[in-house]
């Protein structure tokens, strides 16, 4: 048992939960801080001790859910920002790309497999099969955003059916390993210096044997870089 005494006549007696266990019988703490109040103390001196044991408990409650709370923060701000700082070069790259999947998805005609199916006259029941078994042989190309794959309308031929035109596989079989989908897309879409500035989608239906010479052209470059 410990007493630690207090000159005004209030002492905190501590004793183990063994000593008490025959009064308690529902103890679940291993130790209790007991104070004993002398005779001596008078009403308005408990009346301040109480107070002050009260404010005391306040205080500590609000100090530790305080605490709490900066804690389940901190830890819900590590989960939800990146492990290493992000670099502005990142950043800036993040930001370019951005841009430029904006700029594709926005030059229009890009469809989805229902709607190339629906154009050329396909199936209804399943209106991907045909689209995605084209794009497995190599024959047209697609973007895959929000989970959904987009076909370049460019890469239609009218005057087939809407069925792919046959040019654009040999440009798919020469970017083989070198552009990804999206990376195709980006070369379709830019100004290309090999086609006098002009833009190889815009090419593809009139200048057929000149994309494909661009394409060539860009490999070569990518090649030597």
């Amino acid at each position: 048992m410990s007493v630690i005494h207090n000159p005004s006549g209030i002492s905190a007696v501590v004793v183990t939960a063994d000593y008490l266990k025959t009064q308690l019988a529902k103890l679940r703490s291993r130790h209790l801080v007991l104070l004993t109040v002398y005779k001596s103390v008078n009403k308005r001196q408990l009346e301040s001790l109480a107070t002050n044991i009260s404010g005391l408990t306040n205080s500590m409650l609000g100090e530790m859910l305080h605490c709490q709370d900066a804690q389940d923060i901190s830890r819900l701000a590590e989960v939800l920002l990146p492990r290493i700082p992000v670099s502005p070069r990142l950043l800036k790259e993040a930001s370019m790309l951005v841009q430029a999947r904006r700029a594709v998805l926005e030059s229009g005609d890009w469809l989805t497999a229902a709607q190339v199916s629906e154009m050329a006259g396909l199936s209804t029941a399943n209106p991907s099969t045909q689209p995605n078994k084209w794009k497995k042989l190599g024959r047209i190309f697609a973007i895959r955003h929000h989970g959904v794959d987009y076909y370049p309308g460019y890469g239609l031929d009218p005057e087939n059916s809407f069925r792919p035109k046959k040019d654009l596989a040999t440009i798919i079989a020469i970017f083989a390993g070198h552009k990804s989908s999206w990376g195709m897309a980006y070369w379709f879409l830019s100004a290309n210096s090999f086609l006098g500035g002009n833009h190889p989608q815009d090419l593809l239906c009139t200048r057929p044997e000149r994309v494909i010479q661009a394409a060539n052209d860009e490999v070569q470059a990518i090649a030597h870089s």
